[in-house]
This record gives C-alpha cells, sequence and structure tokens, in this order.
C-alpha cells in the first residue's frame, strides 16, 4: 500500500534559460508569451509543471519543445526557488536549468499554452511573471561565471569547447552579472 503523507507539500516546477547571441553580438534569452491565467500575456520562461515520476531534466526539456517547438542540448541546473507566493496558484518549488545554442540555431515558435515567444535582450528583457525576474538575473550571473572560464563550461556544457560567440559576449555578460 502506497505511503500518505498527511502535510500539504509545493508542486514542482521547471523553468529553461535558453541563451545565445544577437548578430551584434549581445546576450539573448529565449521568452513566451503567456496564454493563460495566472499572469496571460506576461513574458516568462519556459517551461511548468513537473508529471508525476518526471525527472527534473527531462520535464524542463518536454515543457520548452511543448511550449516554443525547440530541443535543447546540453543543460546546467541552475537553481531551486521556492520562496512562498512566488505563484498565485499555490506554493511551488521551482528548479531552472540553463541551455545555450549558437546564433539562429533555434527559431522558435510559440504552442502548448505559450501565446508567443521571442528573444529577448537578456539585460533588458520585458516585466517577467511570477519570479523569473530572479531567476534571469541568477542566470546571468552563472552565465558569466561559466563563460569567463573554459574548464567551467566543459564542465557545464559536456565538454564542449567555448565557441567563438559566446566568448565575444562574454565581457558584456561579465559587466552586466
Amino acid at each position: 500500500m502506497p505511503y500518505a503523507y498527511d502535510y500539504p507539500r509545493p508542486a514542482v516546477t521547471v523553468d529553461a534559460v535558453l541563451a545565445t547571441a544577437d548578430a551584434a553580438g549581445a546576450l539573448q534569452v529565449l521568452l513566451i508569451e503567456r496564454g493563460h491565467e495566472p499572469f496571460a500575456g506576461a513574458w516568462a520562461l519556459p517551461g511548468g509543471f513537473v508529471d508525476e515520476q518526471e525527472d527534473l531534466e527531462a520535464a524542463a526539456r518536454r515543457e520548452m519543445l511543448e511550449e516554443t517547438h525547440t530541443t535543447l542540448g546540453p543543460m546546467l541546473q541552475l537553481g531551486a526557488y521556492g520562496t512562498p507566493h512566488r505563484d498565485p496558484r499555490g506554493h511551488t518549488v521551482g528548479v531552472a536549468f540553463l541551455a545555450i545554442c549558437g546564433p539562429g540555431e533555434v527559431i522558435a515558435e510559440a504552442g502548448d499554452d505559450a501565446a508567443d515567444c521571442r528573444w529577448f535582450a537578456a539585460q533588458q528583457p520585458p516585466p517577467l511573471a511570477f519570479d523569473h525576474d530572479v531567476i534571469l538575473r541568477d542566470a546571468r550571473r552563472r552565465f558569466a561565471q561559466i563563460a569567463a572560464d573554459e574548464e567551467q563550461f566543459r564542465a557545464a556544457f559536456c565538454g564542449e569547447r567555448i565557441p567563438e560567440w559566446l566568448r565575444r559576449v562574454r565581457l558584456a555578460a561579465l559587466a552586466g552579472a
């Protein structure tokens, strides 16, 4: 017989921060426009609720694919976010992931519950839903750390070398972290 837990517990969500560079070399992130409440019409990181028996990274990949038709490459777990009231639907704990793609590699298309999806400047995004401004701030800091160190980059992104486009945005990322 399954164990029943007497105490309420938060739901688990995932969010993905997919970063690239624009033609001028500025750091960009992919955001979705929420199609439903809460925060309908607001911009947010792609993400959503983790299904039962689903791995966190698999959930982040699934949500990105559903909301933007984008398949993610190597990912790095950025952190966990559990401030009460971060989601008006109830207490949630969110786990955020960081991923990168080269300029022009991803042409995202809104799907599932996303009304739109677009690339935005990482340093000056539109107002964000939930606590996604905090997640994005932390992502910029972590991105700057790993972009500044070849070994950290290789460890984070499965032995890959820092791509040339990323080397060009490194100083801007470091300055804006």
